[in-house]
């Protein structure tokens, strides 16, 4: 059989679309790069957290902070008392840390970090913020990720 010229573009044109189809399905395509932070109770589950406390207090949470950045990275988590504000995914709430959590995590890793708070004041709607950074190497600060959770308690009672 002799295919004559028209034909024979047809085929061509469809072979072509066909291959560049299935290059582009089979393809890797890039993951977005990304961490994670969570508020974990006491028992390191989500929920249960506790909404009235006593000032002198002490509350157990967990912390936890996910890396899926592409590589390996240290970050920080600030535990601030927010006095009923939150930050922002720009701007870190303007507050100092009561203290800082660090962590070292490979791609794809987790980490639950333990730890205890006190509130010295008494509050209604008080905040419990805890703000995600990352360490960049390359000019040697902390970035603050935009990645935060925060915990609304109800602060009462006197200073034991």
């Amino acid at each position: 059989m002799i295919l004559d010229d028209e034909v024979f573009a047809v085929i061509l044109a469809i072979s072509i679309v066909l291959s560049v189809v299935g290059i582009a399905v089979s393809l890797p395509r890039p993951s977005e790069n990304f961490a994670a932070i969570g508020l974990l109770n006491k028992e390191g589950k989500i929920g249960d957290y506790p909404s009235n406390v006593r000032v002198g207090q002490v509350i157990s949470l967990n912390v936890f902070v996910y890396n899926h950045l592409g590589y390996t990275a240290l970050f920080r988590v600030d535990v601030k008392v927010g006095d009923g504000g939150v930050p922002s995914n720009t701007t870190p709430l303007p507050k100092p840390p009561l203290f800082s959590l660090y962590t070292l995590l490979g791609n794809y890793e987790n980490a639950t970090i333990p730890f205890n708070v006190t509130f010295t004041y008494p509050m209604l709607n008080q905040t419990l913020v805890l703000e995600l950074y990352v360490y960049s190497p390359d000019n040697s600060t902390w970035v603050y990720m935009g990645e935060y959770v925060f915990l609304r308690l109800n602060v009462t009672g006197v200073v034991f």
